[in-house]
């Protein structure tokens, strides 16, 4: 995109002072313009913003359209570390140097799920920082994280399949699959708390990838962002759980292999842990570690550029609260309320307004409803009625659009 200089910008703001007064809204499109056409990457603060509405996004998604997307990031990831696996056969450029050739061709996978799209499950750790601005329920992070790990695994074991039958292995006089079976054979003997370790440094890494392409305007961005810390982590030997989904199960297949063990020199005994049971004693460790390292890193963004603006919705669990009320407003009698009580309020208010179910229920069966909140029979009488001065009394001074909802939305609902 052409970056507009303040040469170019002077020349536009002349030749639009001498456009006929009959072009409409030319101005006002110069202005956008000059806003949009620029190179420069996003700041963290714009970034911040972003993972958390994309973090929203994901929590509200259609379940099968997620589905779907955590299929094909299982795929895409597993392309990656069949790349990974090819390239770093009987290569013979020293040790550092091949880890940084297998950690360069793995970054395939990352950049096909973030320019192809679909829904990886160590990426979308940062939807923690959606949860602790209380735009997502903690139910919807946990749903999301499921379907998606569930729906990953589909999708590597479909890919190992494929690559099984497609005799890939057998390349280079079955070397290909010598490197399959000593990698995976690696992955199943690492002992719990090591596995745990590596898990957070590569979803550290993993996650600070998907951060830098929030700020990327251009595909070349996105490449360039996902290019280092991705192959910091393959090189560094880190583990990643949906990864290890395709590595692991192609190591077990390649350990049934007379012709790659023969290569390998390897007896049936001695890859005795390249089974189910070491499959899943690899992936427990591993994915609490990336859970680990993909919440630390959404929480520190959260903490550093949006605490301040969301601190207090947080604790109530709807973010769309900023700047409606503060305690500055708030009369000097208003201090005598119990914050549990005020923190009640808000919170059936909030919830009230973005969950329609809630909303009805709220004026079918406002005891049922209730039910849970540490609110008195006023402020329950309140509620029902929408009595906005009382409300006003206990939180402060609402906003308008909330002002307009308490008086005609609720009334509307329950008539």
């Amino acid at each position: 995109m052409l970056r507009l200089n303040s040469t170019s910008r002077e020349i536009q703001r002349s030749d639009t002072d001498k456009l006929p007064a009959g072009v409409p809204n030319l101005q006002t499109a110069l202005e956008e313009l000059k806003v949009c056409a620029t190179t420069d990457c996003r700041p963290p603060a714009e970034m911040a913003i972003k993972m958390e509405s994309v973090g929203v996004a994901k929590g509200n998604g259609n379940i099968w359209t997620i589905s779907l997307l955590g299929i094909l990031a299982g795929f895409f990831i597993g392309l990656g570390a069949m790349f990974c696996t090819l390239v770093t056969t009987d290569i013979q450029i020293g040790f550092g140097l091949t880890k940084l050739v297998g950690g360069i061709v793995f970054c395939l996978g990352l950049i096909l799920v973030v320019l192809a799209g679909a829904e990886l499950f160590t990426g979308n750790a940062l939807m923690v920082a959606s949860r602790a601005s209380g735009k997502i329920k903690l139910s919807q992070l946990f749903q999301n994280w499921g379907i998606v790990y569930f729906t990953n695994l589909v999708g590597s074991l479909l890919l190992v399949l494929v690559v099984f039958y497609s005799q890939f292995w057998a390349l280079d006089g079955y070397k290909v699959g010598v490197n399959a079976l000593s990698i995976a054979n690696a992955k199943v003997s690492l002992a719990f708390w090591p596995a745990f370790a590596r898990g957070i440094l590569c979803n550290a890494l993993v996650c600070l990838a998907v951060w830098l392409c929030f700020g990327a305007r251009s595909v070349v961005d996105k490449i360039f962002a996902i290019l280092f810390p991705i192959t910091a982590f393959v090189a560094c030997g880190f583990e990643h759980s949906v990864a290890n989904m395709y590595f692991i199960p192609m190591g077990i297949a390649m350990a049934g292999q007379s012709e790659v063990l023969g290569v390998a020199g390897l007896t049936a005994s001695q890859v005795a842990n390249l089974n189910v049971v070491g499959f899943i004693g690899n992936l427990v460790p591993v994915t609490l570690g990336n859970i680990v390292g993909g919440t630390f890193v959404g929480g520190m963004y959260w903490l550093v550029y949006l605490r301040k603006e969301r601190a207090d919705e947080a604790l109530i669990a709807r973010p769309w609260l900023a700047g409606m009320f503060s305690r500055s407003q708030m009369q000097p009698q208003q201090a005598a309320y119990s914050d549990v009580e005020t923190s009640a309020l808000i919170s059936v208010l909030a919830r009230a307004r973005d969950d329609t179910k809630f909303l009805a229920k709220l004026a079918e069966n406002p005891n049922q409803a209730l039910k849970g909140y540490n609110l008195t029979p006023d402020a329950k009488a309140a509620l029902e009625s929408g009595d906005v001065r009382w409300l006003e009394s206990r939180v402060g001074t609402l906003d308008e659009p909330l002002r307009t909802w308490l008086t005609s939305r609720l009334s509307q609902e329950q008539w």
